[in-house]
């Protein structure tokens, strides 16, 4: 583990494959995760990669931000101050990790090679009961999101007891904070902004952000392409991490072999 220091606050990450060829990737996880969802992309992806946690969770220092924009925003310093001290070019993002790429796209000085958008969309509406148990029931709303189709297809994946553990340690305040942001993002009038390579990437039975969610992206963004990953669901890095890598990496060779022509 390694850490960067910005804002006033320390940002933990891991980065590895020095030895690998390409250009290196950060991972940006989701609400109530940390790093360790990209596990399997650290450890047997093709080329350099790199993984944080957003303030808050894992090893990185909490932040003061309501939830919503303001949380949107520390949320992406944190990428960008990884995405400068590791040199980063393409940024993945799941779920609130895919909000915070479009947010950095959009409005910050940032010109990322490429976004992949996993598990995401324009607009991450939450539904009003998990909204309640996120604040009233945390347990409920955990066993709710690891239930069948929504953070995963299989719910007898050896990873989802580990999911559960790592949203019980990221806590209540932190992922309700996450969930509310995602409540009240909507960039859908502006995603014409986009001006960098993209790829959505989605499970064929994520019940949380649908194939459609994906569509739309790849419709509504000027230069993107979406992708449909069998027998998966919201979290298709663990459940399918060889079809998620095979597919992040024809899209990088692809950007890559275009700035060769150029």
């Amino acid at each position: 583990m390694e850490t960067v220091t910005h804002s006033g606050r320390t940002t933990a990450y891991e980065q590895v494959g020095s030895d690998r060829d390409g250009k290196r990737a950060l991972y940006v996880h989701g609400s109530g995760a940390d790093r360790e969802i990209w596990r399997a992309q650290l450890d047997e992806g093709a080329r350099p990669a790199v993984a944080l946690d957003l303030s808050g969770h894992g090893d990185s220092a909490d932040v003061d931000a309501d939830p919503g924009y303001e949380t949107l925003s520390a949320y992406a310093d944190d990428v960008l101050a990884v995405a400068d001290a590791t040199d980063a070019e393409i940024i993945v993002g799941n779920s609130l990790g895919g909000a915070i790429c479009q947010h950095l796209a959009l409005e910050r000085d940032a010109s990322p090679a490429g976004l992949v958008l996993a598990g995401t969309g324009a607009k991450l509406t939450v539904m009003d009961d998990l909204r309640a148990w996120l604040d009233e029931d945390f347990d409920r709303a955990i066993e709710f999101l690891h239930g069948e189709n929504r953070l995963f297809h299989d719910t007898d994946h050896p990873a989802v007891e580990t999911s559960k553990a790592t949203m019980a340690a990221v806590g209540q305040a932190t992922t309700r904070r996450d969930f509310e942001t995602c409540h009240r993002f909507d960039v859908r009038g502006e995603l014409d902004g986009i001006d960098v390579p993209t790829l959505a990437v989605c499970g064929e039975h994520d019940g949380l952000t649908p194939p459609r969610y994906h569509e739309y992206l790849a419709e509504n963004v000027p230069n993107a392409t979406t992708t449909v990953l069998a027998d998966a669901a919201h979290l298709a890095m663990i459940e399918r991490p060889a079809a998620f890598d095979d597919t992040i990496d024809e899209f990088v060779r692809g950007i890559e072999d275009d700035t060769h022509r150029s």
